[in-house]
């Protein structure tokens, strides 16, 4: 089995074990489907090389469409990394295939451990594009091993924190950072599912080559499994 087949067996046999990534009312929040790949005529060259403008471009969609959050990412195959260097590999194959899941909104947004487990690592990926500060807990699902990845944070978030301390479901455990502490993005959450760490402390890639995607697929999973409703 592939790495969302496993975890989609665990939970079949647990269907209440999955709490909340955000505040998210299903029967009044709208989701806005933010599309961030070639298909998005709107969002052009000049929007995406300013972060502020992107930001402005974003907030603008959520209030026009009367929506609390923007969704979407998984597996997109992206072009809003092309100004971005750390997606830039050998010069020939950028990582551009997104593997988790964007869920954008206001800076400040509380974040909430869906799954009991422990903080396994975190670091401020402190650089232009990238995660800054980052969080990723660890899941002992009855010997079944699942992390999860909480990026784009507050800096405020990473202060206290010990490896090994323990999460309850439903725990707030962080915040949507700001552009000036989040990597340079407008805010969002990106959440990410992974089975193995391969060995990385504090972050893990977001993004892989097109070449790469079977490969990931058996480490990564669909983290629609664990946001329900929302993607």
């Amino acid at each position: 089995m592939n790495a969302t087949e496993r975890l989609s067996a665990w939970l079949q046999q647990h269907p209440q074990a999955i709490g909340k990534v955000v505040d998210f009312d299903a029967a009044k929040d709208k989701l806005y489907p933010l599309d961030l790949t070639a298909n998005n005529h709107e969002l052009n060259a000049d929007i995406l090389g300013d972060v502020n403008r992107f930001s402005q471009w974003v907030t603008q969609k959520l209030a026009d469409n009367n929506c609390r959050y923007g969704i979407g990412g998984f597996m997109e195959l992206r072009t809003i990394y092309d100004n971005r260097e750390q997606f830039r590999t050998d010069g020939q194959e950028r990582r551009n295939l997104h593997l988790g899941v964007d869920i954008w909104g206001d800076a400040g947004t509380s974040v909430y451990a869906p799954l009991p487990g422990k903080i396994h690592s975190f670091q401020d990926n402190n650089h232009f594009g990238d995660y800054g500060p980052t969080i990723i807990l660890e899941h002992d699902l009855d010997g079944f091993i699942l992390y999860s990845l909480y990026g784009h944070l507050s800096r405020k978030n990473l202060t206290g924190l010990q490896a090994g301390q323990p999460v309850t479901d439903g725990q707030l455990i962080a915040n949507f950072g700001d552009i000036d502490e989040n990597g340079n993005w407008p805010p969002h959450l990106h959440f990410q599912l992974m089975l193995d760490m391969q060995g990385c402390r504090g972050d893990f890639p977001g993004a892989c080559k097109v070449s790469e995607k079977e490969r990931y697929l058996e480490i990564v999973v669909d983290p629609g499994m664990v946001l329900g409703g929302m993607a």
